[in-house]
């Protein structure tokens, strides 16, 4: 546009934009050596490639993780309209429970489950929810999105899955960034929409909530 831009410029138009970097303190320092290879193919998956090979029809990306220790908090006193002078916090725990997703990334759907616990079996009750029904079972191949949590870790998650489904392949973020895997996504506007604030009557009553908004 123009050879040189002052500061004051561009910063009258970040905030006519309501953009406020200046606001924000953060930082992401990659951890992995294989970083770029790693976040690469992860990428080139969300953009339906893989090894520089666009992916065919009878090729699916799911994207999954957990989100664990979610408490159901029931309020002791009645939940009232707001009004000054009025503030009771009390509660008591009914527990917590956790819940496992995929996120299809190109058709959009969202598969999920809810548990006591995690681990290896209950990764396994996800894969199964997913794989036991079409077009995933009959799919030429189903790429798994995972980060390196100690449910999916390592070369031994990757056979592990294979040996379950030998058409589907398991493939890791880079370490420390889960940040990469798209589900978290739906995590975070199921936090805000549905666990904000957490005041539920019974882990079951929880989980209900939360299979009502993934079946949204």
């Amino acid at each position: 546009m123009v050879a040189s831009i002052s500061g004051t410029t561009v910063w009258r138009w970040l905030s006519s934009d309501a953009i406020r970097p200046w606001c924000y303190r953060s930082w992401m320092w990659p951890r992995d050596p294989d970083f770029e290879t790693k976040a690469a193919r992860v990428l080139d998956l969300y953009h339906g490639t893989w090894e520089g090979k666009p992916l065919s029809a009878g090729d699916y990306g799911l994207s999954s993780d957990e989100k664990t220790s979610i408490q159901a908090r029931r309020r002791v006193s009645p939940t009232y309209a707001p009004l000054a002078g009025r503030l009771e916090h009390e509660y008591e725990r009914e527990g917590t429970v956790a819940y496992l997703a995929a996120w299809d990334v190109h058709r959009g759907k969202v598969f999920g489950l809810c548990r006591h616990a995690t681990g290896i079996e209950s990764f396994h009750a996800l894969i199964d929810l997913v794989m036991g029904q079409q077009p995933y079972r009959a799919a030429r191949r189903v790429f798994w999105i995972t980060d390196n949590g100690s449910s999916h870790r390592g070369h031994t998650s990757i056979e592990r899955l294979g040996c379950w489904y030998p058409n589907a392949i398991q493939v890791h973020t880079p370490v420390h960034a889960s940040w990469l895997n798209q589900i978290e996504i739906f995590f975070s506007i199921l936090q805000r929409k549905v666990l904000t604030p957490n005041d539920f009557e019974s882990l079951e009553e929880l989980q209900s909530r939360i299979l009502c908004f993934q079946a949204l």
